[in-house]
């Protein structure tokens, strides 16, 4: 048995989870040159929300915060999250676009891109998989989106899992993002694709129904090959189990990680402080570090059931909350069982809040639900009723080809909508996502360089797109 890799998420995850992405660069830079020596498998550090808070909240530019991350982290490689064809947006973006920011992304300072879909639909994979092989040495992990149902069994994440190897991955995470993982069930499933499947496998849960410690030390006794944790002043809750801890329960084992737990505790001081900052602004909230139940009992998110509740206050129906989380389930059957993933989870939640408080189901559908069953995100898991796609779509055609097929080139298109605000090529990739929330960036960037009217700017200083 090889030594267990450690993904440490403290950068990219761990802040996501717990205070919703506002990490700052200028926070994380103390610790980049400890961390790059201790020698992770890899440091998840890109992608997810950082992107999108970035730009939205911290008035950061994202590509420049990765390619600061590089050069004060030269020996780790530096891990990404990437949503397949949504790539970090919100939509599907065609080719173009996709296989552009896989060679930016690259090109900046990324050597893991783990891209998922939220149907495990491959064919929202294959443009982001074969862009990233194309990229000199850049690692292509890809994700299992894990869930629950009557459809997800071992054979079904073993078949999916040979899929993903024959569709060029270098290897394969099981990534329970909604903490639904239990650690006997991790030892079948792991066992079953470790058996069936020649690349590397790694595990990523978070903790929030507190067993994800559990969930990873039976994935390791059944052949995983890398876990993810979050140094311990940014674990637990929703976040992922402790690094430190990791480090030592399997310390003098045949899957002794070789991490300096002493090492690690020096680096995690650093964070202590913020994680003392976070908590006393009010960032921090004392409620995600709690020990949430209800995501194993009715399958939902702990995310997902926050906006449950918050929905049913909005409407003066609180005391529904019991009847919504029995609807769940009914309405992620009926759109063909979807994991409840972002941003499925979001779209399947609020139309079973529809349903309830209008006392009525499908009385009222939701654009996005709408979308979701006439297969604007592509395949779902089990085919839907033919009955049910009319009553929710009517005459609209239903989309049985990848989604993006429908998509021309656009690259072209969003770059002179944004030639304006151009000052490098990944600005266009900013605004591709994030279109006005990017052009907000674009204009406070230029105001600090330039002055508040930009006519020096203007005048001297325009950089017009090749």
């Amino acid at each position: 048995m090889a030594k267990v890799g450690i993904t440490e998420t403290i950068l990219r995850d761990a802040h996501q989870s717990l205070v919703a992405t506002r990490m700052t660069t200028e926070e994380m830079i103390p610790a980049l040159e400890m961390l790059d020596k201790v020698g992770f498998h890899s440091l998840e550090c890109w992608g997810g929300a950082t992107f999108d808070s970035c730009l939205r909240f911290l008035n950061e530019d994202p590509w420049e915060r990765l390619r600061t991350l590089k050069k004060h982290m030269p020996n780790t490689p530096l891990q990404m999250l990437f949503r397949g064809q949504n790539m970090l947006g919100y939509r599907h973006y065609a080719d173009d676009v996709v296989e552009y920011f896989v060679q930016k992304s690259v090109a900046n300072g990324i050597d893991v891109i783990r891209i998922f879909d939220a149907l495990n639909d491959l064919r929202n994979l294959e443009t982001s998989i074969k862009a990233a092989k194309k990229e000199k040495g850049a690692h292509v992990q890809v994700a299992v989106s894990y869930t629950t149902g009557p459809v997800f069994t071992t054979d079904y994440y073993v078949d999916y899992c040979k899929k993903l190897e024959e569709a060029g991955a270098d290897s394969i995470c099981l990534k329970d993002m909604a903490g639904l993982l239990v650690p006997y069930t991790t030892y079948e499933l792991v066992k079953a694709i470790k058996e069936n499947v020649n690349i590397p496998l790694q595990i990523h849960s978070h903790f929030t129904a507190g067993i994800a410690d559990m969930v990873l030390m039976k994935a390791i006794e059944a052949g995983a090959d890398v876990v993810d944790t979050a140094l311990s002043p940014l674990a637990l809750g929703t976040s992922h189990p402790a690094t430190e801890s990791m480090v030592a329960a399997l310390q003098g084992t045949p899957y002794d990680t070789g991490l300096d737990l002493v090492q690690l505790t020096e680096i995690a001081k650093l964070f202590t402080g913020l994680r003392n900052k976070y908590l006393e602004s009010g960032l921090l909230n004392q409620k995600v570090l709690e020990v949430d139940a209800n995501a194993l009992i009715y399958q939902v998110p702990g995310g997902m059931l926050s906006n449950l509740v918050s929905q049913l206050k909005q409407a003066g129906k609180e005391d529904q909350l019991q009847a919504v989380l029995e609807e769940v389930p009914r309405v992620r059957a009926d759109a063909g069982y979807p994991p409840l993933v972002t941003p499925s989870s979001q779209i399947v939640g609020t139309q079973a809040v529809f349903n309830v408080i209008n006392n009525e189901r499908y009385k009222m559908v939701t654009k996005e639900f709408r979308g979701l069953v006439r297969g604007d995100y592509g395949r779902s898991p089990v085919p839907i009723d033919e009955e049910f796609i009319k009553k929710i779509i009517g005459d609209e055609t239903p989309i049985t080809c990848r989604p993006a097929d429908l998509l021309e080139p656009e690259l072209d298109k969003l770059r002179a909508e944004m030639a304006e605000w151009y000052e490098q090529e990944e600005d266009v990739l900013s605004y591709a996502q994030f279109g006005q929330v990017a052009v907000k960036f674009f204009e406070q960037r230029r105001n600090a360089k330039y002055g508040v009217d930009g006519a020096h700017y203007d005048a001297e200083n325009q950089v017009h797109p090749v």
